[in-house]
């Protein structure tokens, strides 16, 4: 279970994700989707960032899990200076960077 605070709901798969924003650190990430899915099918999609001092393992992984028993896709993420992505100095919070960090997991979801 390692820094989640519930254990993954055996209906749900989460898969660790990593991708760069536009200033070039490097965000962490986890995409939750219920394992029954169809691959070809279009589901709704949720980005979920933690609020200031928190990261992906807590109330956006917890927020992230419920939905997607509930059929959406939902990346929950560590914005840049947070939890596992990069940036300098740490536990700082940039609204501009994490505006460009949610445009970005946004972006992945599309992809």
């Amino acid at each position: 279970m390692r820094n989640y605070i519930c254990t993954l709901n055996e209906a749900v798969e989460r898969k660790h994700v990593r991708y760069n924003n536009r200033y070039g650190f490097a965000l962490a990430g986890d995409l939750y989707t219920a394992k029954d899915m169809d691959k070809n099918s279009k589901y709704p999609a949720v980005v979920v960032g933690a609020p200031y001092g928190g990261v992906k393992e807590q109330v956006a992984g917890l927020y992230s899990q419920r939905m997607a028993e509930q059929g959406y896709i939902c990346l929950a993420f560590d914005a840049a200076y947070q939890g596992a992505s990069g940036g300098t100095p740490r536990n700082t919070d940039k609204p501009a960077n994490r505006m460009e960090d949610i445009r970005r997991a946004a972006a992945i979801l599309l992809q």
